[in-house]
């Protein structure tokens, strides 16, 4: 299973969809809907061997760091590594910008590293602070020269006064430093940032660039490279696999510990106690679960987007009409890859690629519903 470990709800990133809209929101009315506790301490108190009595129980664990930012937790990370040892698989979510203080005798020994990056140097910076760029890119220079070997994921997020996924996927493309991409629509997780006028015209110009970029994903296809675009595996799979539940994976094939021990259903639900599952001393096979509401629960389309966010669905923070556009750019990205089935179907036969090349590993963090 997959555990979403945070370290700290610290952060030395301000960036603008998430520090910047968190000090407008101060009523956003998640106090009627739900329990907060505000007791949970800032900085992680877990106790290790807890920790590491409860991983027991897993046969494949997979612990994701997590924040706030994680890196500035590295000692706590230093300590869980050494404790834990190799029965457990290692991921972390990262603003990249502290990767060059993690040593590389225990950087090396992560599987997965997903970094913040929005594409190119001015989009970046633009949402994440002056100089992020070249800092982020120096960092990640810098592990593979001290020999990292695992997989760099781009976590991109897509903010509506910037809909060019299409040319801000090439740009990352560009670079040849990571493996893989995805990214987040900023939307519908604030109350007080739907503008109705605003994000229509955004969903109108990201849904035509997606069809650029799934344009793009097929053309390479045909040439033999499948290239790693998580939303677009993940649509692949479950059109053609088949699959039920969150893509993400959220409270059900993976939860989150937050800094104090208790288990709830995502990072985001950290503090909330309608989402907490169990907590170190539970019984793994008994950790409580939790599954998509209306109106989700009754679309067409559930079993393919699988009802994109936890959190989203329960909270309902926008209204009906900007959720309506939210849907509107999930049955876009299935539309797409639906229609471009028969073109990989076409290269399948003509063994240009393999089935192989369509593989990813679920549940370690990508958002595969934007």
């Amino acid at each position: 299973m997959y555990w979403h470990l945070i370290l700290t709800e610290k952060c030395n990133s301000e960036c603008k969809y998430c520090y910047e809209k968190s000090l407008k929101e101060f009523d956003n009315g998640l106090q009627e809907k739900f329990e907060f506790d505000f007791n949970i301490p800032c900085e992680s108190k877990i106790n290790i061997k807890k920790l590491k009595n409860f991983l027991k129980q897993d046969k494949n664990p997979v612990l994701i760091f997590y924040g706030g930012e994680p890196l500035l937790n590295i000692s706590k990370i230093i300590k869980i590594i050494n404790s834990l040892g190799k029965g457990v698989k290692y991921c972390m979510q990262t603003n990249g910008k502290l990767l060059d203080k993690l040593p590389k005798k225990y950087m090396n020994q992560f599987s997965k590293i997903l970094i913040s990056i929005d594409g190119d140097k001015e989009r970046t910076d633009f949402n994440r602070g002056k100089a992020t760029y070249e800092k982020v890119i120096q960092n990640i220079k810098l592990i593979g020269k001290n020999g990292f070997k695992g997989e760099l994921v781009a976590r991109m997020t897509i903010s509506q006064e910037f809909p060019d996924l299409y040319q801000q996927v090439k740009n990352i493309l560009k670079l040849n430093l990571f493996d893989s991409i995805h990214w987040q629509i900023d939307a519908g997780f604030y109350k007080n940032d739907f503008n109705k006028k605003g994000f229509s015209r955004f969903v109108e110009k990201y849904n035509q660039s997606l069809t650029k970029l799934a344009g793009f994903w097929i053309n390479n296809i045909k040439k033999g490279n499948v290239l790693k675009i998580y939303p677009f595996l993940g649509i692949y799979d479950r059109l053609t696999q088949g699959g039920t539940g969150l893509q993400c994976g959220a409270g059900d094939k993976g939860y989150a510990i937050t800094t104090n021990g208790i288990i709830t259903a995502c990072p985001i639900m950290n503090n909330i106690k309608n989402f907490y599952a169990g907590d170190l001393n539970s019984n793994l096979n008994q950790l409580k679960k939790f599954k998509i509401i209306e109106p989700c629960e009754s679309c067409k389309y559930l079993q393919v987007c699988g009802g994109r966010c936890l959190y989203s669905n329960y909270a309902k923070l926008w209204p009906k009409q900007g959720k309506d556009l939210i849907c509107k750019t999930i049955r876009h990205l299935i539309h797409e890859i639906q229609k471009h089935l028969p073109e990989i179907k076409n290269c399948l036969n003509k063994k240009i690629i393999k089935k192989q090349d369509f593989e990813f590993e679920k549940y370690f963090g990508p958002e595969i519903i934007p």
